[in-house]
């Protein structure tokens, strides 16, 4: 059965050429002249992937995401913006509301063809990656918990941010739980003086924003991509209901909650009470510890581990510059590798 994509495009003559081209192509394409009619036809017919322009009457292209976004059913679809070059500045505010991709016109066949090519293949390996909930077997052990979770996540759309992306703001009201299905994002804080603190850095298989889906409270740090990464949004809704069903699953992310809190308490003793050696060293270690097997580097921007470790960057670079003469680590560019890791663990503060 051939894949269905709906265009919604108010110009006639590019509407017309991408029917032609996908038509030629095998798809089963449906076409809308406006934003309102497209919402309409995108719920009637739940297309595998929709085009979208985003100056438009009626209803330009950010609300049409919007309101499918709203929509159960329609939230999961694909969703490439078609935009003019005078457009690309605007592109931040359709990504971070969850569009996967977009297409600046003119744009060739080829083009056209390849992107959504690309963006299939990225939803059949969406399917695929189940082997990041294992970790949640222990979680919720024996009950249907665990497949009614999968269940979710698997009919939820993949979201890809590039690096330094930003998935959500402080400030900004919580919509669901964000599982990071692989890369890295950091969680800040800004400070009165406008230094970074990071509050947070996670990785493949951890959750982020737990603490305001369970609290009921808008996100009180920025979350922000430091590679290129992919992510699946649990719906709020979905999440509290698989909740109230299952006791033991409750219990499970109450502990990931009361573990986040652990960790943002030690982190607040080791910026008040630590030396500045001690508390690089511990930002190192957990690097170290996330981002690779013991004996292997790993890379961060100098900025980042200053708002790791709450100094300034110029003291990062000294007591990095201390560490690499006193044979604890080597350093090339933003690369650290831990030579010596006894000797950073038993760091003296």
């Amino acid at each position: 059965m051939s894949k269905k994509v709906l265009i919604i495009e108010d110009n006639d003559d590019i509407r017309d050429n991408i029917v032609e081209i996908l038509e030629l192509a095998g798809y089963t394409v449906f076409a809308a002249a406006n934003g309102k009619t497209g919402v309409d036809m995108a719920v009637k017919n739940l297309p595998d992937l929709i085009l979208c322009d985003i100056m438009m009457p009626e209803l330009d292209g950010y609300g049409v995401l919007y309101m499918l976004n709203k929509n159960m059913q329609t939230a999961a679809i694909p969703f490439i913006f078609l935009t003019a070059k005078a457009e690309r500045v605007d592109l931040r505010k359709g990504m971070e509301m969850g569009a996967d991709d977009y297409l600046t016109k003119p744009f060739d066949d080829m083009e056209l063809l390849n992107a959504i090519e690309s963006r299939f293949k990225k939803q059949d390996i969406q399917l695929n990656f189940c082997k990041s909930l294992n970790r949640l077997n222990t979680i919720i052990s024996k009950n249907n918990g665990l497949l009614e979770l999968k269940k979710i996540i698997q009919e939820r759309k993949v979201r890809q941010f590039k690096k330094n992306q930003v998935i959500y703001y402080e400030g900004d009201k919580s919509n669901g739980l964000y599982l990071i299905i692989n890369g890295q994002i950091k969680t800040i804080k800004l400070a009165e003086d406008g230094r970074e603190l990071m509050t947070g850095l996670f990785s493949t298989d951890d959750y982020i924003g737990i603490n305001a889906m369970l609290s009921n409270e808008a996100y009180s740090d920025t979350a922000t991509a430091l590679e290129d990464s992919s992510l699946c949004l649990i719906p709020k809704e979905q999440l509290e209901q698989l909740l109230s069903l299952y006791p033991d699953v409750s219990r499970e992310f109450i502990k990931l909650l009361a573990n986040d809190i652990r960790e943002k308490e030690d982190q607040l003793m080791q910026l008040a009470y630590h030396s500045v050696r001690k508390r690089m060293a511990e930002a190192m270690l957990r690097l170290h510890k996330q981002q690779s097997h013991e004996g292997e580097n790993f890379r961060i921007a100098r900025e980042d581990l200053a708002s790791m470790a709450g100094m300034a960057t110029e003291t990062v670079s000294r007591t990095l510059s201390d560490f690499k003469d006193e044979g604890l680590i080597d350093k090339k560019g933003s690369i650290i590798t831990i030579l010596d890791l006894p000797r950073l663990t038993k760091m003296k503060n």
